[in-house]
């Protein structure tokens, strides 16, 4: 009886230590990393000196956008409620995207209107007479095939892209050395973004699932470039994609590299600027092996110029909710 109560009392110890998580969860304090900003691209600088202004003025421009629009806090509040996150995430990717990208319209209605109209100009996602549905169809798309879900889907196509195709001849073809996005997902032209926030139509095909499932909205194809663009451009819609992809950087980060990030604007800002949350995860949860390996607390994850700007403002921001 003694030994097998003492097989039993050893069966509990080790269902208990396998069901206790590898590693606790670091919680990422709000505040910045760096004390001074990290260097801000040429590209935005070039691009603000071209528009006459300055990072503050366009920071002012969204920031009383957002103070003075009822109507678009409380859409900003109620989705993020759907999402579970916090409002200022969202309100901190508005704040980036429009300080250092492009100056935010006056009003909230002028997005509406731009929404509509790009159903209208028979868009399609293509490069150099082929279409992305067609060029996913090719062999090297293949593995790709078992991943059901958008994210892991064109995340998968997205890194085919980068090993096979990015700066290569394949077929006799010669692809350009940039990414996918920019690539076959900007009609107009490269590194273009649009709407309230400025989302990609990439990472919106991305995300149509979870926003699917939290939202309820169709989802989005990428044979039908037209309804991609009024996604991004109407507030309505966009907004969702905003909360989704925030939520999924949270998660990833929880999930992979045990960090949770969910208390700190600024690194949920830089990542939905960078993309890659998940690769960027798992390179810092690598890093953070080796440093426990080597009996040395865990690096936090930091904040790029963007995301610098959301926790120096973070302030301001909290004061809108």
């Amino acid at each position: 009886m003694k030994r097998h109560f003492c097989l039993l009392a050893m069966s509990v110890l080790l269902l208990g230590a396998l069901l206790q998580p590898s590693m606790a969860v670091t919680v990422v304090p709000e505040g910045n990393r760096n004390a001074s900003q990290p260097g801000v691209p040429a590209a935005s600088a070039k691009r603000t000196r071209e528009m006459n202004t300055t990072y503050e003025a366009k920071f002012q421009k969204i920031y009383n956008l957002l103070k003075t629009d009822s109507k678009l806090r409380a859409k900003i509040v109620s989705v993020s409620r759907t999402y579970g996150i916090d409002p200022v995430h969202i309100a901190g990717a508005l704040v980036g995207e429009h300080t250092y990208n492009v100056d935010a319209y006056d009003r909230l209605q002028t997005y509406y209107v731009k929404a509509v109209s790009y159903v209208k100009q028979g868009l399609s996602f293509d490069y150099d007479g082929e279409t992305i549905g067609e060029f996913v169809k090719r062999p090297q798309f293949a593995e790709c095939a078992r991943f059901k879900d958008s994210l892991r889907l064109w995340t998968c196509r997205e890194a085919v892209w980068d090993k096979d195709f990015r700066g290569a001849s394949v077929g006799g073809k010669r692809f350009p050395k940039n990414r996918l996005s920019a690539v076959f997902f900007q009609p107009f032209y490269a590194g273009q973004s649009f709407g309230l926030g400025q989302l990609s139509p990439l990472v919106a095909l991305q995300m149509t699932d979870m926003v699917n499932r939290y939202s309820g909205l169709p989802k989005l194809s990428a044979d039908d470039a037209g309804d991609v663009y009024k996604t991004i451009m109407d507030p309505d819609l966009t907004l969702p994609y905003m909360a989704a992809s925030l939520k999924h950087s949270i998660d990833v980060y929880r999930r992979v590299a045990d960090m949770d990030i969910s208390k700190n604007p600024g690194i949920t800002a830089t990542l939905y600027n960078t993309g890659g949350a998940d690769s960027r995860a798992r390179s810092l949860a690598n890093a953070n092996a080796e440093r426990a390996a080597n009996g040395e607390p865990p690096q936090m994850p930091e904040e790029n110029y963007y995301g610098w700007l959301v926790n120096d403002k973070i302030s301001q921001l909290k004061s809108l909710f």
